[in-house]
């Protein structure tokens, strides 16, 4: 095998095993999450995002990168959260092209019960991923990754 085939081979990898340890994370946090809350983990994903805003909102496209999902999936997305009543949305007062999405305090209470459910499976899957040789690392490596407070 060629140099540049070894690396090639160790980034396919590498890439492989992070994928594994987020399909094992994010299977497990949607089984807890849909089990205590009925709700999804792109739908806890969304709440969450906006809890961290000063307004409890944001714009649809910056929703859309934060929480990694194209324009249109976040939109149904949100408008499965309206409908529920956990959002609300509304026009940009100086941009009439833009759109807010905001919680609302029905998806402020369920975010506030569901918010330790998520932290706790998601402990338990790291807890479970670093109880594997191919995945010890990876964990290893989120433990160290600094905080943004």
């Amino acid at each position: 095998m060629l140099k540049d085939d070894t690396a090639a081979e160790v980034r396919a990898q590498g890439w492989r095993t992070l994928a594994a340890l987020h399909a094992m994370i994010e299977s497990h946090l949607e089984r807890v999450l849909q089990a205590e809350h009925q709700l999804s983990v792109s739908e806890y994903s969304v709440l969450e995002v906006l809890s961290r805003q000063d307004d409890w909102h944001m714009r649809m496209q910056q929703l859309a990168n934060a929480v990694v999902l194209s324009q249109s999936a976040v939109s149904r997305l949100v408008g499965r959260l309206e409908k529920a009543g956990l959002l609300c949305r509304f026009l940009c007062e100086t941009d009439r092209r833009g759109i807010y999405t905001e919680v609302t305090d029905a998806g402020r209470e369920l975010l506030a019960r569901a918010r330790p459910t998520h932290d706790a499976a998601l402990r338990e899957a790291l807890d479970e991923a670093d109880a594997r040789p191919e995945l010890a690392p990876l964990v290893t490596a989120l433990a160290a990754l600094p905080t943004h407070e």
